[in-house]
């Protein structure tokens, strides 16, 4: 295995392959079991995330199940003097990410902002339950956003009229799917928003050329390369990670791939429980189309932020033309994609706190 953020080796295949999913080399090596990461103590008083602790905010880790009785397990983050019922927002993290990485950043830093602040481990992953462990299934990933509405929204301490969400990355396409079918959701902010289906059919996302789109027969192999693991793991094989071999990379989703390796697979955004999805579920990930019902956000506000360098740039901008108003396009000058996880000069903080203080 080899060294992390070195940009060889088959951990720079399963970052590329899991849309931007990775973890540190050594947690890798240890991956050869489906339940490697569900073990971890919860409910711990220590410390535990990429990012240093805001002592003007508190925290405190709650958990609710999901209508799949789910048990999903979370970060509540408040303001240190909190009156009357609250704005909330609740923040999804980036697909195979945890709570203690981007989302549990924007859910502290919008929590000193006023807003109460849920950052939440997809089912599946993370601290949260279900069974197997780190598969991905979309629909599920949908729910949870409607779940922590059922939480939030049951609070003494929350304006249940007065929820909105932060979905980055993939979770912008979770949450813009979630906000078409639970009105409860009132805006909507997505940032360095990936639409996942949409990224397994073109070429893991990563290819806005043209030229290095998937064609037809690629996108058979690969899903025929899933549909044979199914196979061999009903029979008791090993549990495989990412998104196989059976189509090769090509030169952008390269270039995409060193961009999540400096924050995955190095001390700026590693952690134990974050982890690559599994081959099996690249089918599922195939079907997903978020954008499908996206009229139905209408007359609910949604604002895309991407950065201006980012390879993923063109999923906000067409998210953004298929939007109904009230809608809006921000682009973050200089920023790259990954830019947006942790880079908090980057961050348009302003404008995200603006956007909910006009709309919740």
């Amino acid at each position: 295995m080899t060294a992390p953020g070195s940009g060889r080796g088959p951990q720079r295949r399963q970052i590329l392959m899991m849309g931007g999913v990775a973890v540190a080399a050594g947690s890798l090596a240890a991956a050869g079991g489906s339940t490697a990461y569900a073990q971890t103590a919860r409910r711990g008083s220590k410390w535990d995330k990429t990012f240093p602790r805001n002592p003007k905010v508190d925290h405190r880790k709650v958990s609710f199940r999901n209508r799949l009785g789910i048990e999903l397990v979370a970060d509540l983050y408040s303001p240190k003097r909190l009156r009357g019922r609250a704005r909330a927002l609740i923040v999804g993290h980036p697909f195979g990410g945890v709570k203690e990485q981007t989302s549990g950043l924007y859910a502290q830093t919008m929590a000193e902002r006023g807003f109460v602040t849920l950052a939440f481990d997809a089912s599946y992953n993370g601290e949260s339950g279900g069974r197997p462990r780190h598969i991905a299934s979309l629909e599920t990933f949908v729910e949870d956003f409607s779940a922590a509405v059922d939480y939030l929204g049951t609070r003494s301490y929350v304006a249940r009229d007065r929820i909105g969400v932060v979905g980055v990355c993939a979770s912008g396409g979770f949450s813009l799917s979630a906000a078409q079918i639970d009105p409860r959701l009132k805006a909507v902010a997505t940032v360095s928003m990936y639409d996942m289906g949409r990224a397994y059919r073109d070429g893991q996302g990563y290819a806005p050329v043209p030229s290095e789109k998937n064609s037809v027969e690629e996108r058979k192999r690969a899903l025929a390369e899933a549909a044979e693991q199914r196979w061999a793991e009903f029979d008791g094989g090993e549990v495989r990670y990412g998104g196989g071999s059976a189509v090769p990379l090509k030169p952008s989703q390269q270039a995409a791939a060193d961009e999540f390796a400096a924050y995955y697979a190095t001390p700026r955004g590693q952690h134990p429980r974050s982890h690559p999805l599994t081959l099996t579920s690249l089918g599922a990930i195939a079907n997903f189309m978020p954008l499908a019902q996206i009229e139905l956000t209408a007359p609910r506000p949604l604002l895309f932020i991407a950065g201006e360098k980012a390879h993923s740039r063109y999923y906000s901008e067409h998210a953004y033309a298929k939007a109904p108003d009230p809608r809006e396009l921000h682009i973050v000058p200089g920023a790259g994609h990954v830019d947006l996880y942790d880079k908090v000069d980057l961050i348009p903080w302003g404008k995200l706190t603006s956007f909910f203080d006009k709309h919740l």
